[in-house]
């Protein structure tokens, strides 16, 4: 396959006919940060709002793991039914499932009646998520797949940052008042979705309206493209929520004995840097290669995630974390453009697949990093997330180099007024 140079950033170097972001893309991207500001809403009050049952701290993780549970459960309904229906129904059906279980867990009687309005979340997230990845993968030509992928998590990253500070002020006033502005902001979400993606068509390259054959699953399954990524979705699922995510702030509290707003100063600093990060890392994803960004970037999280723990001070954990965040902005872009250019016209189940090593990794990540925190050390803890992330970056090598094949422009879903565009 043979390897694109041209200088990075370069305006005179973009090709002429360069395909650019379709519309379904920023629709994506803005429907990503409204789901992504009522998540955030609600993540910070959900532990409060459970213990407000009079249950313990085992129901209330209990929540948690039943949403994540669902999802990984439903991923695999969800690719067929995205075959069957299209990424377009399924997308709004599940925001509209997390929309009226959100808003009733709000109006719950019972902890019992809580716990199975956040499972049915969990299935309405599976369908939007495995939905919306399917549509953007298939909506960008295979030179902008890491860019479209980008501008996407931008999104949910935007919409992440300002959901909690939102969520803050709406517990002043009550603590259900949260779940109804999330289930008011996925309504918005589902009616964007509604009115302006369009309506998916798969034609043929050659033909007019011939059917696009799927991909056998099969072989996708043996591509080292595909392989790769979805070991790169388990160690961040993992890591993200396993280890990051769970053992950061009782780290900042117990070993740096420093009160717990230092968890969220620094997670917020980091946040910001891979936003920053993001675009550069598409670009590179697009213009370098989904093989060295995926090498490069899970080497570099290893490294920073096994040194994190010895961090004298939260200075030196604040800056550690930043370094993560910057190549967290690769890891999410380049293992999801390397679906896109595996899996091609097979159809929303690879991408099911991939969405379930994540959820997978956030299921079993935190039992195991809270069981070696507590029995063995928390440096044992962060070395086992380096060291899947080392394994990641190990298998990356068997990828293919270079960049994928340019399609014939009649491709890419660009345009509503050519019919050969999807």
């Amino acid at each position: 396959m043979r390897r694109i140079r041209r200088p990075f950033g370069s305006p005179s170097s973009r090709p002429a006919n360069e395909p650019r972001l379709g519309r379904d893309v920023y629709v994506l991207g803005v429907i990503a940060f409204f789901v992504m500001v009522g998540f955030g809403v609600v993540v910070p009050v959900l532990p409060v709002y459970v213990k407000s049952f009079g249950v313990g701290n085992l129901e209330i993780g209990a929540v948690v793991s039943a949403f994540a549970l669902m999802r990984f459960l439903a991923s695999p309904v969800c690719g067929k039914l995205i075959d069957w229906a299209g990424e377009r129904t399924i997308l709004a059906v599940g925001i509209g499932i997390v929309a009226v279980s959100s808003g009733l867990v709000g109006l719950a009687g019972s902890y019992p009646q809580l716990l199975l309005l956040r499972g049915a979340g969990g299935i309405g997230s599976a369908m939007f998520s495995v939905a919306a990845m399917t549509l953007l993968l298939r909506s960008a030509a295979p030179g902008i797949r890491g860019r479209a992928v980008g501008f996407y998590q931008g999104g949910f990253l935007i919409g992440g940052m300002a959901g909690p500070a939102i969520g803050g002020l709406l517990a002043t006033i009550s603590l259900t008042a949260p779940f109804f502005f999330y289930a008011g902001t996925l309504a918005v979400a589902g009616v964007i979705g509604l009115v302006l993606l369009q309506p998916a068509t798969r034609v043929a390259a050659g033909g007019a309206g011939a059917a696009v054959p799927l991909l056998p699953l099969r072989t996708v399954l043996r591509d080292p493209r595909f392989r790769a990524a979805c070991l790169a979705n388990f160690s961040q699922g993992w890591s993200s929520f396993g280890v990051r995510g769970a053992l950061v702030p009782v780290l900042v509290v117990e070993v740096l004995k420093g009160p717990s707003a230092w968890t969220g100063i620094a997670f917020a600093i980091a946040a910001v840097a891979q936003a920053l990060a993001l675009a550069p890392a598409s670009r590179f994803v697009d213009t370098v290669g989904r093989k060295p960004a995926i090498i490069g970037a899970f080497l570099v999280a290893a490294v920073t995630i096994t040194v994190i723990p010895f961090a004298p001070n939260i200075w030196l954990l604040t800056g550690l974390l930043c370094v993560y965040g910057v190549a967290a902005a690769f890891m999410g872009t380049a293992p999801a453009a390397s679906v896109g250019d595996s899996a091609g016209s097979a159809g929303g189940r690879p991408v099911a697949i991939f969405s379930m090593f994540s959820d997978f990794g956030a299921i079993v990540g935190p039992l195991v990093a809270g069981f070696l925190a507590d029995s063995v050390s928390y440096p044992a803890a962060f070395l086992l997330g380096g060291l899947l992330f080392l394994a990641t970056s190990l298998y990356a090598t068997r990828m293919p180099g270079g960049l994928p094949a340019q399609p014939a422009p009649e491709l890419p879903a660009a345009s509503t007024a050519d019919p050969d565009a999807r």
